[in-house]
C-alpha cells in the first residue's frame, strides 16, 4: 500500500501511498505518531499561540504524571491530537532585532527579545510535545544580504546539532519527540552544506521537513524526500494552498483562517468546486456577516454545511453577535471555518486519488476568486490598551486611562472640593478641566 515508509525511533511514521505520488509533486499520506490519531495528508494543523515571558515561566512548574506533556495540559488539547512545538507564532512578528549566533528573535508576552538554542532545547524538554520545529536563521519579510547567506546554513546547523544532542540526553527521560528540519528559503546551492550534513549526519534524528518557501522542496535531499513538510508559508487563501500541494507540501498552517473569523468573514467554497460554478464572473471565498443585508437574514451561514454553527444558528444571529461583540460569534464562525478546510482538503485528497488535481485546480480558480472579501466591522476585542502585532504599526485600542501630566503632585497635596464647590472651582483647584 505504500511507496515510502518513514518510521524513525521517536513514535512518528509517514506512509506515502503507492501510484499517488510524484517526485516533487501532489501525493497522499498517513501521519501516525504513537498514541496519536492518524493524519491524512495532505492536511492542516491549527495554531495556539502562547506568548512566554522573559523569566521561567509558570508552565514549566504544571505537576504532569509519566509520559504526559505540560503543554498539552496548559492549552487543554485532547490526548489523541497531534502537538506540535514552534519557535515562532505563523505568520511571525517582525522583530526589531537581527538573529545572532546562539539565537534568534522573537516576540513574547512583554515584546520583543531572543530565544537562545539551548534555551529552546529546555522548553523541548519541560513541555514535551510530539513534533518540534527547528530553528532557522530566518528573518520573515527581510531580503538577505551576501554576508548574510554565507551565515544562514552555518548558523541553522549548529543549532540544529544544539537541538539533537538535547533530544539525545534527554531521551530516557522524556516521551518521545519528532523533530522537522528547517529548509531555508534561499538557493539550494547556498545552503548545500547545511543540507549535505543533515544527510550524512543527522539523518536519523530528522523526521520531517519545515519550509518557509513551497518552491523549496527541490533542495530536500534525494534520500529524505520522503519525510513529511509542513509549510509555513505566506498563504493568502485556498488558491495558495492547492499551488503548494501541486509542489509536495503535505501540511499547512492556513492562518488566513483565523484573520477571516476575526474579520467576521463566514467562508462559503468548495472543492472540486461544482459544474455550476464554473462561470465567467468569480465567487467570493466567503460572506461578510458585517453587512446588513443579513440582519433579518434567517438561513444558515452556509446552505447545505453540516458543522455545529450553521445547524443551530442562521446568519442575524451570528450578525447579531458580532454586533454586539460577543465573544461567540468569532467562536461560531471559527467553528464554521475549520468546517469548511476539513471538508476542503477531503476533496483534494479525493482529487489526488482520482488523479484530477491539476484540472480540478484549474476549475476552482475560474470560479471563484483568489482574496479574501474585505470586512467592514471590527475584530474580537483584545487584551489591554496597549496591543500591537508588529512593528510601527498604531495601537488598535484607545487608551482609556492617562495620567494627569505634571499635575499629578499638587493634586495629591491638594484639599478635596467641598459637596457646594461648584465646575469653576473644581477647575481651579485642578480637579476639573474645561471642554469646548
Amino acid at each position: 500500500m505504500a511507496e515510502y515508509h518513514s518510521k524513525p525511533p521517536n513514535g512518528l511514521s509517514f506512509d506515502v501511498e503507492d501510484g499517488l505520488s510524484h517526485e516533487n509533486g501532489q501525493r497522499l499520506g498517513k501521519l501516525r505518531f504513537r498514541g496519536r490519531a492518524a493524519i491524512s495528508t495532505p492536511h492542516y494543523v491549527a495554531q495556539v499561540i502562547v506568548k512566554l515571558p522573559n523569566q521561567v515561566p509558570a508552565i514549566y512548574q504544571i505537576p504532569i504524571a509519566e509520559d504526559e506533556s505540560r503543554l498539552r495540559r496548559f492549552v487543554a488539547l485532547q490526548k489523541d491530537s497531534l502537538l506540535i512545538l514552534g519557535p515562532r507564532r505563523h505568520p511571525p512578528v517582525p522583530a526589531r532585532t537581527a538573529n545572532s549566533n546562539t539565537s534568534i528573535a522573537i516576540q513574547t508576552a512583554l515584546g520583543f527579545s531572543t530565544l537562545e538554542s539551548h534555551d529552546y532545547v529546555q522548553a523541548i524538554q519541560k513541555l514535551g510535545p510530539d513534533i518540534i520545529l527547528g530553528l532557522a536563521d530566518y528573518e520573515y519579510l527581510k531580503t538577505p544580504g551576501a554576508k548574510r547567506l554565507e551565515k544562514m546554513g552555518d548558523r541553522t546547523l549548529v543549532w540544529m546539532q544544539t537541538i539533537t544532542a538535547g533530544l539525545e540526553s534527554d531521551a530516557k527521560k522524556s516521551p518521545p519527540t519528532a523533530l522537522f528540519a528547517p529548509v531555508l528559503p534561499i538557493d539550494a546551492g547556498q545552503q548545500s552544506y547545511y543540507l549535505d550534513t543533515l544527510e550524512s549526519e543527522l539523518a536519523v534524528h530528522i523526521s520531517g521537513w519545515t519550509l518557509y518557501d513551497a518552491a523549496s522542496t527541490d533542495a530536500i535531499p534525494a534520500s529524505m524526500r520522503h519525510l513529511p513538510r509542513l509549510a509555513l508559508t505566506d498563504m493568502h487563501g485556498p488558491h495558495d494552498i492547492l499551488n503548494q500541494i501541486l509542489l509536495g507540501i503535505d501540511l499547512f498552517v492556513p492562518s488566513f483562517v483565523g484573520d477571516a473569523t476575526d474579520s467576521g468573514l463566514a467562508l462559503t467554497y468548495s472543492f472540486p468546486s461544482p459544474e455550476c460554478l464554473q462561470t465567467s464572473q468569480r465567487l467570493e471565498l466567503g460572506i461578510n456577516l458585517w453587512s446588513t443585508d443579513y440582519v433579518s437574514d434567517l438561513s444558515p451561514v452556509v446552505e447545505e454545511c453540516e458543522c455545529y454553527t450553521c445547524k443551530n444558528h442562521h446568519r442575524a444571529y451570528v450578525r447579531h453577535l458580532l454586533n454586539a461583540k460577543e465573544m461567540l460569534a468569532w467562536v461560531l464562525l471559527q467553528i464554521h471555518n475549520y468546517h469548511i478546510m476539513d471538508v476542503f482538503f477531503i476533496g483534494v485528497r479525493q482529487s489526488i486519488a482520482n488523479g484530477t488535481l491539476e484540472d480540478d485546480c484549474n476549475s476552482f480558480d475560474k470560479s471563484y476568486r483568489r482574496r479574501l472579501p474585505s470586512s467592514t466591522g471590527e475584530g474580537p476585542r483584545l487584551r489591554g490598551y496597549q496591543v500591537k502585532s508588529g512593528r510601527a504599526e498604531p495601537r488598535r485600542n484607545p487608551q482609556s486611562y492617562r495620567s494627569l501630566d505634571d499635575s499629578s503632585e499638587r493634586l495629591a497635596d491638594a484639599p478635596l472640593p467641598s459637596p457646594s464647590a461648584n465646575a469653576e472651582d473644581i477647575e481651579k483647584q485642578g480637579f476639573a478641566e474645561k471642554l469646548v
